[in-house]
């Protein structure tokens, strides 16, 4: 990790959300960041305050000395900081007129507005945290559930971290050993190298499937389970959507092919975070724009997680109705079967495994709850039952401990096959670098400015 680097120049940036609120905070980093904002600031002089201290004071333009604003201002000294450089952040009423305007004054006393997730970075580059701790902080702010934020806070205290960190050390070790064993082979036997190289790439591949494992389960507690709400027109898809989000989001009538879109919310249902998707019916039909709509709820099928097959109970069986139960077989389904406030008429015999089923009527809201204990269920299963939070999330960790993995089966392939040990030692070492991807150590610079870039302004 580099050590700490001090020759930045002072950023400046608003940190909380656009808008009216309490309160708004303005952040500056770098060497002149306290006195920039000595230079706007009406109160205690803020170059000889304590570090780790809040100051009231007053905000003024230094065209003309007016109030801008009433402000406590935090002063923060290096190295014990988010960016382990000098800090201040300012804290003013909430507002955007006032916010805008703080930070325009910082910006005209030679501050630089910040570009996306450059405090962060700067955290990175100065040692603060590695990687996975700055990936963490995003899918702390972006968390859906509790489960979510618990994994997203392991992450930022560096679980994740320090067991790659780790691995990587016994792959260290190994390749060292190896490496004398090359150079002085009078103290040493093929075998034992061969032998020492085997062990230490199965213990790193198995540590690697085990992260990989909780790679769906990570995935769907950052991004949300993809759950498509499916069925021919006029069961209820749209009218069991504005049930699980508590508003009118989607229209509903007794108009066949109303929906012609896809629509896509998010909710959470007892902790568990969904992005539902309510598709046109699908059935056959002349109209342009609805076949359109139809052709991406086919789509919405196989790329769902989860699909919720709406079904009307008050009626037979149809043809549309058969197509679907066969388009979802293979995936992982509720059917709905819905308006059972109605006499019921649908009978899906063998067709469905029992298991699957959960009788609603969203009119009345009958069945609605033991959906949603249904849906936790299944959800529960691979992540509540699982006692651990270390879980790999996001697309770039998974990825590159896919690429770890097949160097490590390399090296057992190859000494399966007999290849000499310092070809061997190839894949080993790329295994090491791959590893060392995910926690920055061996990260290239385009990687990390494409990552910070995916960070929100004042992070």
């Amino acid at each position: 990790m580099p050590s700490t680097i001090t020759e930045y120049d002072t950023i400046a940036a608003i940190s909380t959300p656009p808008g009216e609120g309490a309160i708004s905070i303005v952040r500056l980093s770098g060497e002149n960041a306290v006195q920039t904002a000595e230079t706007l600031f009406k109160g205690k002089d803020l170059t000889k305050v304590a570090s780790h201290t809040i100051n009231y004071g007053h905000i003024l333009d230094p065209d003309d000395h007016q109030v801008v604003d009433e402000v406590m201002v935090s002063v923060l000294r290096a190295p014990k900081t988010y960016t382990r450089e000098d800090m201040v952040e300012i804290n003013c009423h909430g507002g955007i007129v006032p916010t805008n305007r703080i930070l325009q004054l910082l910006l005209g006393q030679g501050a630089r507005l910040a570009e996306p997730g450059e405090f962060t970075k700067r955290a990175f580059l100065n040692g603060r945290v590695d990687l996975t701790q700055a990936e963490s902080v995003m899918d702390l702010i972006r968390a859906k559930t509790d489960r979510a934020m618990q994994v997203a806070v392991d992450q930022l205290d560096g679980d994740l971290r320090r067991l790659i960190t780790n691995l990587r050390q016994e792959i260290l070790e190994v390749l060292a050993q190896v490496e004398v064993n090359i150079d002085y082979p009078e103290y040493d036997t093929d075998q034992m190298t061969t032998q020492m190289l085997k062990e230490k790439a199965e213990m790193v591949l198995a540590k690697v499937d085990e992260l990989l494992q909780t790679a769906s389960q990570g995935k769907v507690l950052r991004e949300g389970l993809a759950t498509a709400i499916v069925g021919r027109p006029n069961v209820g898809k749209s009218s069991l959507l504005n049930h699980m989000l508590h508003e009118d989001k989607a229209i509903v009538t007794d108009v066949a092919g109303t929906t012609r879109d896809v629509l896509e919310e998010y909710v959470n249902v007892r902790g568990v975070p969904l992005k539902l998707i309510d598709t046109a019916g699908i059935r056959d039909t002349e109209d342009k724009v609805e076949k359109i709509g139809v052709a991406r709820s086919r789509k919405a099928i196989t790329q769902a997680d989860l699909i919720l097959l709406v079904l009307d109970a008050s009626q037979p069986l149809t043809s549309e109705d058969l197509e679907l139960l066969d388009a979802t077989a293979d995936k992982q389904r509720i059917v709905v079967l819905n308006k059972q406030d109605l006499p019921v008429q649908m009978d899906l015999g063998d067709r469905v495994d029992q298991s699957q089923i959960v009788r609603t009527s969203i009119t009345t809201g009958a069945g609605v709850a033991a959906l949603d204990t249904k849906i936790a269920d299944l959800f529960n299963d691979g992540i509540e039952n699982s006692q651990t939070t270390l879980m790999v999330s996001n697309s770039r960790q998974i990825g590159l401990l896919r690429q770890a993995k097949v160097s490590l089966q390399a090296v057992l392939d190859g000494i399966q096959a007999g290849m000499p040990i310092d070809l061997v030692q190839i894949d080993m070492t790329a295994a090491w670098d791959k590893l060392g991807e995910i926690t920055g150590d061996a990260a290239p610079d385009e990687l990390i400015t494409q990552l910070f870039s995916q960070f929100c302004l004042g992070k």
